[in-house]
């Protein structure tokens, strides 16, 4: 195993577990923003509307997808940076 692929394994997994926290910490925020309510709707509250549920799982999930795209870019970038080669 090469050194950068010995530094970025970890780090990967790292990055997966911060980016569902920080994820969901600026999904709850960014959904109090908009909906104007504390707790978004969850797939099985019998009161919310398909609609609803569908918009904040697809918000929720894009803006995990960012998040890890953010880390694991700066991530990369890093180990190039400390290495010279980039991660594979």
């Amino acid at each position: 195993m090469q050194t950068d692929q010995a530094l970025y394994r970890p780090f990967t997994m790292v990055v997966t577990l911060t980016s569902g926290m920080l994820a969901g910490a600026v999904f709850q925020k960014v959904w109090k923003l908009a909906a104007h309510e504390d707790d978004a709707p969850d797939a099985t509250d019998e009161e919310r509307a398909w609609a609803e549920i569908l918009m904040a799982a697809a918000l929720q999930g894009a803006l995990l997808g960012l998040t890890k795209a953010i880390l694991n870019r700066g991530g990369a970038k890093g180990v190039r940076k400390l290495t010279g080669t980039w991660p594979a």
